[in-house]
């Protein structure tokens, strides 16, 4: 009978780290925990990471190098500017909200005061991705004709809010009491008032 495999690879790795921190934040997650959970030792764990560090840094790289390119097509072509932002706010808003990514911006808003390195890496390689992405889809729309837009920054600034928002209150604010919330509901309203701001309307010529 051949012997179990050991759960050396990365994304067996990567995959237990997701889990204790999720369930531990940050600073309460040794690499000892995960070695743990993954039965090795912390020494063959140190062998693929250097550092606690480096191996939430490389666990959200995976998360949204898998996320952003499924939120809008990479070629944009003739698709309408709206549906592809409505379906931007739509896919964002379900992912940031699920168990298995949603800890990651709590993580960040929570603790990266004590540990700036981390929320410098979140914006640089999170948040201004993100940015980016939705200032291609605005500015898809204005070349269509489709919207209008004084301040291009501040109205990517909103979409992402947003989402955002729904992920903090789905997975801080309802734990504690708040009042529940739909994140497919909340994305249609969100949608629909960054539409309402951008959409070209005969009233505004």
């Amino acid at each position: 009978m051949p012997r179990p495999a050991v759960p050396s690879r990365r994304a067996d790795i990567l995959a237990a780290a997701r889990d204790q921190f999720n369930a531990r934040g940050f600073a309460g997650t040794r690499m000892e925990d995960i070695a743990q959970a993954l039965g090795l030792s912390k020494a063959a764990l140190y062998l693929q990471f250097r550092s606690k560090e480096a191996l939430f840094e490389e666990m959200v790289s995976e998360l949204i190098e898998t996320m952003l390119p499924q939120a809008a097509p990479a070629d944009f072509g003739d698709i309408p500017a709206p549906d592809i932002l409505r379906g931007f706010i739509t896919f964002m808003a379900a992912r940031l909200t699920e168990p298995g990514m949603a800890f990651v911006p709590r993580v960040i808003i929570g603790e990266g005061a004590m540990f700036p390195d981390l929320a410098r890496f979140y914006h640089e390689q999170v948040i201004s991705k993100g940015l980016g992405l939705v200032e291609r889809i605005i500015r898809h729309g204005i070349e269509r004709g489709e919207f209008v837009c004084a301040d291009i920054t501040q109205a990517c600034h909103s979409v992402v809010g947003g989402v955002l928002m729904a992920a903090i209150w789905k997975n801080t604010f309802e734990p504690i009491g708040a009042e529940p919330i739909e994140p497919a509901q909340m994305a249609q309203a969100h949608a629909d008032t960054i539409l309402n701001g951008l959409l070209v309307r005969k009233d505004r010529a």
